[in-house]
């Protein structure tokens, strides 16, 4: 077996896992989670060098930055201002689940994603592992273990095979249940418009508060 995935499925046994994943992203290093939708690769949101070595990780420029999860939809108002009230209806109905907004970073967060424009993509994962690693690391820059432009893994081992010694530890869950990423909602805009279709479709999003359809 691998030695750098390591199993991370039971809570009764995973501690050890979550705790060198821990040390390592306090540290700098990369760490390849499950989620509901497909298996990200994350870095500590708040340490520079840790997001450019994702976004090397990944072959994928600073203007492509990477969205940030985050343990609950109480810690939306400590990362965002401004946020209207569709898109909050939209976190209260969704999250944990398969939803990312676009909204206002706050500009008084000490963190350099790349080239966001003063905005971040925020989302609470469904999965109990990456909630549970959450709630020790705080937010986590988290983009798909994959390298741009191959398919989403959807296991630990599909990420291994894209992205290999980049990343230092590989949580191991299963196979992701999703296994289709994330809908993206931007909510900067006059209106609330959905970027990119996803895990949660526009007729549900629709059920909650007015959303606009991607843009030809």
């Amino acid at each position: 077996m691998n030695e750098r995935i390591t199993p991370a499925s039971d809570p009764s046994t995973w501690g050890r896992a979550l705790d060198e994943a821990v040390n390592i992203l306090s540290r700098g290093g990369l760490v390849v989670v499950p989620t509901d939708t497909v298996y990200g690769i994350a870095a500590d949101a708040f340490t520079p060098p840790a997001v450019q070595a994702l976004l090397d990780a990944k072959g994928r420029g600073r203007q492509m930055p990477p969205p940030v999860l985050i343990a609950s939809v109480q810690t939306l108002d400590g990362l965002a201002t401004g946020v209207p009230a569709g898109a909050r209806a939209l976190a209260e109905a969704f999250w944990p689940g398969g939803l990312t907004l676009i909204v206002r970073a706050h500009p008084s967060l000490a963190w350099d994603l790349g080239e966001t424009h003063g905005t971040v993509a925020l989302r609470v994962p469904d999965h109990e592992t990456a909630l549970a690693l959450l709630a020790r690391t705080g937010p986590l820059a988290v983009s798909s273990a994959n390298t741009t432009g191959s398919p989403a893994a959807v296991t630990a081992q599909d990420a291994y095979d894209q992205l290999g010694d980049s990343v230092a530890l590989y949580l191991d869950a299963g196979e992701a249940p999703g296994q289709v990423s994330s809908s993206i909602v931007d909510a900067t805009g006059e209106t609330l418009r959905l970027v990119r279709a996803g895990a949660i479709s526009l007729e549900r999003l629709n059920e909650v508060t007015p959303v606009e359809g991607p843009t030809a």
